[in-house]
């Protein structure tokens, strides 16, 4: 991890996704989807069965992402989409699922 910088124009959004997310591919489809729009962070499946992730990007790329999210991939069923924003000095180096 880098420091970001207050010029770098970056957000960080934490997403708590519900629905049938797991034992769906929805993590392994969410790392393809965020490289392919260049955000960083990572995505893990959580013990309540939700799936949470964490954004980081230009606003756009991760407003893209939300929207993905809201969707997911064809065998997934989003219910819903909760998101806070997160304040951090942190960049991630890459999208992983962890």
């Amino acid at each position: 991890m880098q420091k970001l910088h207050a010029f770098d124009n970056v957000e960080t959004i934490s997403a708590t996704v519900t629905g049938r997310v797991q034992g769906v591919g929805f993590r392994a489809a969410t790392v393809r989807q965020a490289h392919s729009l260049k955000i960083t962070g990572w995505v893990r499946n959580n013990a309540d069965g939700t799936v949470e992730v964490l954004l980081q990007g230009q606003h756009e790329a991760v407003d893209q992402m939300l929207s993905w999210l809201l969707v997911g991939p064809p065998t997934a069923r989003v219910d819903q989409v909760d998101t806070n924003e997160v304040i951090t000095d942190r960049r991630f180096d890459r999208f992983e699922q962890i």
